[in-house]
């Protein structure tokens, strides 16, 4: 515990609602829900406005609908969101040096290592400052906690939400935390607070009465000798400026269970690229592939393959992860998938760029024979084929995520194949998820509300404009095209609109 209250913790105020809000002029004050939007989606983040209706993170989506019929359902846009989050941990590193990120909103900074603060009204000081800085530069707002530990510190920036400013002063700790719940404290979920409110305990002033000993024999004695100091206010972690990544991984849970393995197969590619993607993003290379895998009665399982050395090569994440596959029986049906490299490094090894060449060889040697057997067999298959599930079914429709044309669809049909008298199949149906930035020739930029019946419905509106019109348009409109977000302030946008 320090002498005065130089920690600070920051949480941006829900985030990526925020982030939405502010690039969409039209969602300002309204109940804004992001995340997956499907059967299986799960809640992201939800605006204050539709928390009052009982919407929260980690909510399915589905009842999320059912509590807020009439909020707006986005998708996420996490690559605005890290654009963001990258402005805001820039104003804290020029705070500190001591700057310990724990997400994409949420950090805690050494003011003290920083030179910016030695007592509670320079740290006061700096508090308001930076919100106001964050404010000017994002248009967002952030809540700040200040005080002599970052449990305590995070404890004050929650109680400060939302847009607000709290600081605890040193000596005053077990004052200001003894009526608070126990669920206030860092690691005590739903399970323990339930035990202890089975016990007579629901408040930090009363974990702090009942004393060490009778909390080590309620929940054991690493976890009861925690809960103990926690209650007193006692936090000696130090903030640490730098955390090493331990992996990097993508998944993607699908709307209906895949059962075509082709289909499995395209979409565990399309995850190794993405990891390595987000491997390569981070300066980063690995040695052990990991594939995972939730079956359709939701048992879940994990393979992993250890290569000779470190590597950030698509191919051979890409080989890796289909040996993986072969092992798992995914007769029933997949409804998540993912791929993730372990055993971080920032270096790759040399001689795996061998094992990603013959890796590309027999992927084309394959290719050749599938070519080659498919040619033989159309003349014998065409009569077979009524009844049967066509292969390319599966991937009619984009994959989960996909917003178009060129998007992840599986490998183009061959001319002539699958349609009618030799002709070749219709083009799939562009799909525009409901939050995705478009860009239209004549309108200019603006973003999907909505899309079916082979229409799609955009607001042309940019952060900082006033709410903007509606149209609606085919969903192959040749002038509508995906379009990169908008910056939300101080940057001026090259595109131009009437």
């Amino acid at each position: 515990m320090r002498a005065a209250p130089t920690i600070l913790h920051l949480d941006m105020d829900a985030f990526y609602a925020s982030v939405e809000q502010a690039s969409k002029p039209s969602l300002r004050g309204k109940a804004v829900i992001v995340g997956g939007l499907g059967p299986r989606g799960v809640v992201a983040t939800a605006s204050y406005e539709a928390r009052r209706f009982g919407v929260h993170s980690a909510m399915p989506t589905a009842q999320a609908r059912r509590l807020c019929p009439n909020g707006a359902y986005l998708i996420p846009r996490f690559r605005l969101y890290q654009a963001v989050s990258e402005v805001v941990m820039g104003l804290l590193r020029q705070l500190s040096p001591l700057v310990e990120p724990l997400s994409l909103d949420e950090a805690f900074v050494d003011l003290e290592a920083g030179g910016t603060a030695f007592d509670s009204e320079s740290a006061r000081e700096t508090g308001e400052r930076l919100r106001a800085d964050i404010r000017a530069a994002t248009g967002l707002s952030g809540s700040v906690g200040l005080a002599g530990s970052k449990m305590l510190a995070k404890v004050a920036s929650e109680e400060a939400k939302p847009a607000g400013l709290l600081l605890i002063e040193p000596g005053t700790e077990r004052e200001l935390l003894a009526p608070m719940s126990v669920r206030t404290l860092p690691g005590v979920g739903p399970v323990t607070g339930e035990h202890l409110r089975r016990a007579g305990i629901t408040t930090v002033g009363e974990l702090a009465e009942a004393g060490e000993d009778e909390l080590v024999r309620m929940v054991g004695r690493s976890h009861g000798v925690g809960l103990y100091r926690m209650a007193l206010g006692l936090d000696d972690r130090p903030v640490v400026a730098e955390r090493d990544a331990k992996s990097v991984s993508v998944e993607d849970t699908f709307d209906v269970d895949l059962h075509d393995r082709v289909r499995i197969r395209t979409e565990v590619q399309r995850l190794a690229d993405r990891c390595v993607q987000r491997l390569r993003g981070s300066g980063h290379s690995g040695r052990t592939i990991v594939l995972k895998v939730r079956r359709y009665d939701f048992s879940t399982l994990t393979r992993s393959e250890t290569l000779r050395g470190p590597t950030d090569d698509p191919a051979v994440v890409r080989e890796a992860a289909a040996r993986l596959l072969e092992a798992v029986d995914t007769t029933g049906g997949v409804r998540l998938l993912g791929v993730g490299v372990t055993g971080l490094a920032d270096y790759t090894q040399e001689d795996l760029f061998a094992q990603s060449m013959a890796a590309e060889e027999a992927a084309a040697a394959e290719a050749a024979a599938g070519a080659a057997g498919a040619a033989g067999a159309a003349a014998e298959g065409a009569a077979g084929a009524v009844g049967q599930e066509a292969d390319g079914a599966a991937g009619a429709g984009a994959p989960s995520g996909s917003a178009g044309p060129g998007g992840p669809g599986g490998p183009a049909e061959a001319p002539g194949a699958g349609g009618p008298a030799g002709e070749p199949e219709p083009a799939p149906e562009r799909r525009w998820a409901a939050g995705s930035d478009v860009l239209h020739a004549v309108h200019g930029p603006g973003w999907v509300q909505g899309s079916g019946v082979g229409r799609v419905t955009v607001r042309f509106e940019r952060p900082g404009s006033p709410p903007g019109r509606v149209r609606t348009f085919r969903v192959d409109d040749p002038e509508l095209e995906p379009s990169d977000p908008l910056p939300l302030v101080g940057q001026e946008d090259p595109r131009t609109t009437p």
